[in-house]
């Protein structure tokens, strides 16, 4: 089967969430040693990620050095990130592959998501990034273009747009490499988030993509068998933290959004993962998944996970 994998910020950091280098290499590690037994298989893997802790890393970088050098924006950010994060994945990848007596190579790309600047998100933004500043170190950022809100008692804090994807325009080139026997990371963060010109040409802007949401938009250009939005828990629940907490395991599209209507999943957490593998099923007749990274190759023959069917 050909399946895209969404690895979760919790993939990218040490369990209590420090982003070192030496918890970002061991996380990922442990991440690739799940998605080399999906390969071992006889899958064909296609892997995009978050990148919250790294782009709050650069983030902190720009506020510390913003009276030296102008802030890097988000784009490029994502650019950076996208960089860093595959470069690790190839190495932990590589060698979780090798161990298992397994040659295959494993690409990653800088890649762009085309987003409208007719989305609402553009004209109200409201995603919040980075840690809470002083006024005083907030007014810096806005003087450098940034948008910030007051949050009581908590300080200032940045809001960007965060428009829906629309196209991955590096798509093609996944699918070359796929085709042509790699692995492939691809995406990664929602990927950079990029907008078309009057005269046709490309470019960068400041914004966040909702990474699991571009993973279903890139799971069903590529014709995907299987999307799994991996993260930190077995499977999605209803009346979560309650005594009456249930699994949800395999549903169809049109039940899943009848369980989201009455659970009102978060947007900060579960709500983007269930809207994501809901739309993959509804759009390219695939089956998406939820759940752990321990759980994956069971959830992927339908043994574990929250697992929405076509019709």
């Amino acid at each position: 089967m050909r399946i895209v994998i969404a690895l979760g910020g919790n993939a990218m950091t040490a369990a209590d969430g420090r982003a070192r280098v030496e918890d970002q290499e061991a996380a990922i590690a442990a991440a690739c040693g799940h998605v080399a037994g999906l390969i071992a298989d006889g899958h064909e893997v296609l892997l995009t990620h978050g990148n919250g802790p790294q782009v709050g890393n650069l983030l902190l970088k720009n506020e510390l050095a913003a009276t030296v050098v102008p802030p890097v924006p988000l784009d490029w950010c994502g650019a950076q990130t996208q960089a860093t994060i595959g470069m690790m994945v190839m190495n932990s990848l590589g060698a979780a592959l090798r161990g298992r007596g397994i040659e295959k190579p494993v690409a990653a790309l800088v890649s762009r998501t085309l987003v409208d600047l007719a989305d609402p998100g553009f004209a109200a933004p409201s995603k919040p990034i980075g840690r809470h500043l002083s006024e005083a170190d907030a007014r810096v950022m806005i003087e450098h273009g940034q948008n910030f809100v007051e949050v009581p008692d908590k300080g200032w804090r940045r809001v960007v747009p965060s428009p829906q994807p629309k196209e991955c325009l590096d798509g093609p080139a996944a699918d070359a490499l796929l085709g042509a026997g790699y692995v492939v990371v691809c995406s990664g963060g929602g990927g950079i988030p990029t907008v078309r010109r009057e005269d046709g040409s490309l470019t960068g802007v400041e914004a966040v993509i909702d990474k699991d949401l571009t993973a279903a938009l890139i799971a069903t250009r590529l014709h995907a068998d299987v999307l799994v939005i991996a993260t930190d828990v077995e499977a999605a629940m209803t009346d979560f933290g309650t005594d009456h907490a249930a699994l949800i395991d395999e549903v169809d599209p049109v039940r899943m959004r009848e369980i989201t209507e009455e659970q009102g999943f978060a947007a900060g957490s579960m709500g983007p993962k269930v809207e994501a593998v809901t739309r993959f099923a509804e759009d390219s007749g695939g089956t998406g998944v939820i759940t752990s990274l321990s759980h994956i190759s069971r959830a992927v023959v339908g043994e574990a996970g929250t697992r929405v069917v076509p019709n």
